[in-house]
């Protein structure tokens, strides 16, 4: 019983402590904690942190020669510096995108794309396919195309001209609409 109540006892002197520490130093610790870190929340964490420590060492607080706030202060300076090194050992963090910030291409989704029109490229007739795959794969002129399979330029015209629309009816999932009537 004893024990217990010079522990309350000295639990009560250290609070009275602290909160003496804070009145007397409170203010100034957490301009310079303010001024060394540049934020004020991290700065109010720095002072928090210090007072802990000085709750945690009252007995050689008080007992100790020298200054209190020069330790304050000293306490102070050490945990904005092991905050620093803490941050600069941690890979960098990634801020959030928000929603009008346009998202750069996805791979997957690119890959994805390429997969459907291939397969619909597939579906297509084989003079339909072939006309695409000069004009567009090859990058050849109507001309250059029409050239290389033998056809007219006219006849290159109208089969890419239908193949488009045909890979755009299966793109799309829509069946394909009849020659004459309106899209």
């Amino acid at each position: 019983m004893a024990k217990l109540f010079a522990r309350k006892r000295t639990t009560s002197r250290d609070e009275a402590l602290v909160r003496s520490l804070y009145s007397e130093h409170g203010r100034a610790l957490l301009a310079y904690a303010t001024r060394l870190t540049g934020d004020r929340a991290a700065a109010e964490d720095v002072v928090q942190e210090v007072l802990v420590r000085a709750w945690r060492n009252a007995d050689s607080l008080v007992a100790a020669e020298g200054s209190v706030r020069a330790w304050l202060f000293t306490v102070t300076r050490n945990l904005v510096i092991d905050r620093a090194r803490a941050r600069a050992a941690r890979p960098a963090e990634v801020a959030e995108t928000t929603a009008s910030t346009p998202v750069s291409s996805d791979h997957a989704q690119r890959v994805v794309d390429s997969m459907s029109v291939l397969g619909a490229l597939e579906k297509l007739s084989e003079d339909h396919r072939t006309v695409l795959v000069e004009v567009y794969f090859r990058d050849r002129s109507v001309t250059e195309a029409a050239r290389a399979l033998g056809i007219p330029p006219g006849t290159v015209k109208s089969r890419a001209h239908y193949a488009l629309r045909a890979l755009r009816t299966a793109l799309s999932g829509r069946r394909p609409v009849p020659e004459g009537a309106p899209a």
